[in-house]
């Protein structure tokens, strides 16, 4: 799971407890049981109920458009105006230098995006605030014990799954939860990034086809179909740590949650967790507020929030001024992570890269001994070629000795690239010819495949009313494309500097595939 990477620092802070209830674990195989046997004797009074729950708005943790009621008492009204900060101040958040504030979302249908920002001018070494672990959702927190947590997350289900699973519950009990307002942030949120655009995960068919031509669009598929498994998973939760849900003892979470409300609240959670680093397995995914995704994320950035004894703390790497958003560093992920996860694209990301597959033909006869030269030199017979944003004539270079190796026809040939110690393959004009001429048609044809140019792609993003959600996906298509042309334009170089071009590229039956 690509999400943001901490480190473990020691800080001192005053902390309040906060009331919660773990799982028991002295009464959870006991429990469990009895739930089982309890289900299945009133499973028929419940079928009446259940399409109730599942349709009810209530029991996702990302909600849909809301209507406000005509009239509202001042009771409400007081309610609505304490923010999630005053909640965590009197919750035990220490004073901090931060503060809430709106950005107009692109869809004006949706309510402002809230984010964090330096309540006065700041300093690059600055603590701007420090959550205490009272504050913080992590599965140690859920399930009261590491032994269990360690069981759950060790099968077939995944960390993200259950803290999503334990919220919507959590949900249901409303302003009864201890994280009501927590809670209530992120349906305000709407599982929206700091673009106030949606992961892919919940974009629609049509929706989708924005992204033709580039690899995420299978990717997106492939995840959604991972977060139904889970989905399929979540009763052996129930089963396995059936006191976590005692207030609502009957409820089985596929009959009170249906897919589309879990996959909802899955994408909420994936993007606000944040990966801790040297801390317990029950700890390492964390559910931070004031942090993701009320932070804004930067490839560049280098201020991490940091695990510290008593809670998470964030000290900033620049200098503001009062009123400017506070940034952190999202960890080396590539732009088709930054979108699936957080719903954004840095087009300033140092860190991006598309990737190049390479695979030797299994119909080669000399498959076996090429499989065997590849696996000495540190390759596979699948091998990815990850081409980083800035390097990519260095990976078109670092790629030819294994297309070279493809390339090889001759028995006797292949005998003296075996008795060599390094990746030496012949080189003769013509079969460097044909390697780079493969590259560059392997390069144009994937360019060839996305709907726009990189010209109609900047004309599209200098519209002001393009729909929120095909501007991201039109920025990712076109990080893309620029590291695809720059491959092409290193490929022709390197052709160009071949003796002679008069020459034609050697045949080759079981050249590498390419995808």
């Amino acid at each position: 799971m690509d999400v943001t990477y901490l480190h473990q620092t020691k800080c001192i802070s005053n902390l309040h407890s906060t009331h919660h209830h773990p799982l028991s674990v002295l009464s959870r195989v006991s429990i469990s049981i009895s739930k089982h046997y309890q289900h299945n004797a009133r499973r028929s009074l419940r079928l009446g109920v259940r399409n109730m729950c599942m349709a009810s708005s209530s029991d996702t943790l990302v909600s849909g458009k809301s209507s406000s009621p005509t009239v509202a008492s001042k009771k409400n009204i007081e309610e609505e105006e304490e923010d999630l900060k005053s909640w965590m101040h009197k919750n035990g958040l220490p004073p901090c230098k931060v503060v809430l504030k709106d950005r107009v979302a692109y869809d004006s249908r949706h309510p402002p995006i809230h984010y964090v920002a330096a309540s006065e001018d700041l300093q690059a070494g600055d603590t701007v605030f420090c959550v205490p672990n009272s504050l913080l959702v992590t599965l140690e927190r859920v399930l009261g014990n590491e032994t269990v947590a360690e069981l759950l997350t060790t099968n077939k289900l995944s960390e993200l799954a259950c803290l999503a699973l334990y919220l919507m519950y959590e949900k249901k009990q409303g302003k009864e939860s201890v994280w009501y307002p927590y809670i209530r942030e992120l349906d305000r949120q709407r599982g929206r990034g700091q673009l106030a655009v949606e992961s892919p995960l919940l974009w629609s068919e049509s929706e989708l086809d924005y992204l033709t031509g580039s690899p995420i669009k299978d990717e997106v598929l492939e995840r959604a179909e991972g977060i139904r498994k889970e989905y399929n998973e979540l009763d052996t939760v129930w089963f396995m740590a059936g006191s976590l849900f005692q207030q609502y003892p009957f409820d089985i979470p596929t009959e009170a949650f249906s897919f589309e409300i879990f996959k909802q609240a899955f994408v909420a959670v994936q993007s606000c967790v944040v990966h801790l680093q040297n801390v317990s397995l029950a700890r390492r995914f964390a559910l931070v507020p004031l942090g993701p995704p009320l932070l804004t994320y930067r490839s560049n950035c280098k201020a991490m929030l940091t695990a510290v004894d008593g809670g998470v703390q964030l000290v900033v790497d620049r200098p503001y001024l009062a009123g400017q958003s506070i940034v952190v560093w999202c960890g080396p992920q590539p732009n088709s992570k930054l979108l699936i996860n957080y719903g954004f694209v840095d087009e300033d990301n140092p860190y991006d890269r598309v990737v190049v597959e390479a695979a030797l033909d299994t119909e080669d006869p000399q498959y076996q001994d090429k499989r065997l030269v590849a696996q000495r030199n540190g390759r596979l017979t699948i091998q990815p070629f990850q081409v980083k944003v800035g390097k990519e004539r260095e990976t078109i270079l670092d790629m030819l000795p294994y297309m070279r190796l493809g390339y090889v026809t001759d028995p006797l040939e292949m005998e003296s690239v075996i008795s060599s110690l390094g990746p030496v393959c012949p080189v003769s004009p013509c079969m460097e010819y044909a390697v780079l001429d493969q590259l560059a048609t392997y390069f144009r044809e994937r360019l060839a495949g996305y709907l726009t140019t990189l010209s109609e792609d900047d004309a599209l993003l200098a519209e002001c009313d393009i729909d929120p959600k095909k501007r991201v996906a039109t920025q990712l298509l076109r990080c893309e494309k620029k590291i695809l042309s720059r491959c092409l334009e290193a490929t022709i170089d390197l052709i160009n500097e071949l003796p002679d071009l008069s020459l034609s590229p050697c045949p080759a039956p079981y050249a590498p595939l390419l995808r």
